[in-house]
């Protein structure tokens, strides 16, 4: 009975963080579109194409995970949030947008859907969705350049964003990606893919969080790690999803990998394999923040949900 009872609390417990998890994102998510509507250009600003395509991908119902564990890392360390660390993680969004428009273009992943809309080169055209997406990289420099803080600290942020998506990271990721589709890929070139395509950019937002909460080195250290193993469960995810999910659920169409073969964990070892594979990356994650104790409590209801998503 006691065994139970203890079963039947943490229940609860879970149910309760869910709740507060939802709500949280919600409220947050938010704040974060806030800050970008006032921060771009309106859509009838001329000229007005490029800013309706811009905003058309940003305000298609993303759920901005990104921000959301920026904010999330930083409130590990400050209970209180503040105007600033809300312009750094709508940075990070403008950011990660720009990559999906640039991704669903016909000369890349051709992908026809987006947020369950109308991918932006499909309503406005090749031309206009590459300058939308040339836009988005550049205003999250520039909305960055904007955070009130320290002018060193803002220089070593702008130069992470660089390095971890540009051609170091992220186009890395991506240009590897598009190499091997079609062709046989091996774990090791699978794994620089997810590291570099996606994980760095998670790996960004845990990083920007400890920075602007002027974490100690040591668990600067701790939740980088966090976010590079919580990047690579992540896209292990996407790529399950891909095959077992639907267009509805997802917003964007699936069964592509496998249509144009591209290098994935389900396709070299697996659907069963794939699973303990990111239930393997997000127990690391989770252990790592062992290290922070309760306070670390939404941030590990995140993790589990970010394994447990649809979407």
């Amino acid at each position: 009975m006691k065994t139970h009872n203890v079963q039947l609390l943490k229940k609860k417990e879970l149910l309760a963080n869910h709740l507060y998890l939802k709500k949280d994102m919600k409220e947050k998510r938010e704040q974060v579109n806030m800050v970008i509507d006032r921060f771009l250009p309106r859509k009838d600003d001329y000229p007005k194409e490029i800013h309706k395509a811009v905003r058309h991908t940003l305000f298609a119902g993303g759920k901005r995970l990104r921000p959301y564990l920026t904010i999330l890392t930083y409130e590990l360390f400050k209970k209180k949030t503040n105007d600033e660390i809300y312009k750094v993680a709508a940075a990070i969004e403008l950011l990660h947008t720009y990559t999906l428009i640039h991704d669903d273009l016909p000369e890349i992943d051709n992908d026809s859907y987006r947020r369950g809309k109308k991918a932006c080169h499909i309503i406005f055209g090749p031309h206009i969705a590459l300058l939308a997406g040339d836009a988005l990289l550049i205003e999250a420099f520039n909305l960055l350049s904007f955070v009130n803080i320290p002018s060193h600290l803002k220089m070593k942020m702008i130069n992470n964003m660089a390095i971890l998506g540009g051609e170091r990271g992220l186009i890395a990721g991506q240009m590897q990606d598009i190499l091997s589709e079609k062709t046989p890929a091996t774990k090791s070139t699978i794994d620089f893919i997810h590291l570099n395509k996606t994980a760095k950019l998670l790996q960004l937002c845990t990083r920007f969080g400890a920075y602007m909460a002027d974490a100690s080195s040591d668990d600067l250290k701790i939740v980088d790690e966090f976010g590079q193993k919580l990047g690579l469960a992540y896209q292990i995810i996407d790529d399950i999803l891909d095959v077992e999910s639907s267009a509805k659920i997802l917003g964007k169409t699936t069964g592509k990998d496998e249509k144009v073969k591209k290098a994935t964990y389900p396709a070299i070892i697996g659907m069963d394999k794939s699973k303990k594979k990111a239930e393997f990356y997000t127990q690391n994650a989770i252990k790592l923040l062992e290290n922070f104790g309760d306070d670390a409590t939404i941030l590990r209801v995140f993790t589990d949900y970010l394994l447990q998503r649809l979407s």
